[in-house]
């Protein structure tokens, strides 16, 4: 992980159904409110006014959901990044989605491309079922309980097989 799972999760509740642009945009104005000296934790968070966040471009429901994540890194439901590393997938599973705004999706996501982990398949994410469409030459949308049949063989890297399903979208 590059950063702290509250950060790294952070990151993601503020890029949630916004273009990349737009959302990096909002995330840097974000950043900025901690300048170097002032670290990015959860306490700060809690600490700065609503109005400086808002300012910042969060709406209401992603406010909500920053402070539900703050919250909850105090209180040790978001794991520290030592423990994340220890944890079987659907266990961060279990404690990073009882984070208001936080779903299966962004979790996985997460064990992906942040944790590194090796069997993850997100059956809902609209790529992979385009690509397992195309892969597979399918008249009918997928549905996810199919890919989630087809993907048992694909176990234990399920990750590859993803970023292969990913990719046959580009093509």
């Amino acid at each position: 992980m590059r950063h702290s799972p509250f950060e790294e999760v952070l990151e993601s509740i503020v890029y949630q159904q916004l273009s990349g642009k737009a959302a990096a945009t909002i995330y840097g104005r974000v950043r900025a409110l901690f300048p170097p000296r002032r670290v990015l934790s959860p306490q700060a968070l809690l600490d700065t006014p609503d109005e400086a966040l808002r300012g910042a471009g969060l709406s209401r429901a992603k406010l909500a959901a920053a402070r539900d994540l703050a919250a909850k890194t105090l209180e040790g439901v978001v794991p520290t990044a030592a423990a994340l590393r220890r944890m079987p997938d659907d266990e961060i599973i279990e404690r990073l989605t009882a984070v208001r705004g936080v779903g299966m999706w962004t979790v996985q996501m997460l064990l992906i491309f942040r944790l590194g982990r090796p069997d993850v398949l997100p059956i809902h994410d609209l790529g992979i079922q385009k690509g397992f469409q195309k892969t597979y030459r399918t008249r009918q949308w997928p549905k996810p309980e199919r890919i989630e049949r087809a993907g048992e063989k694909w176990r234990p890297f399920r990750s590859v097989a993803s970023w292969y399903l990913w990719r046959a979208t580009d093509a």
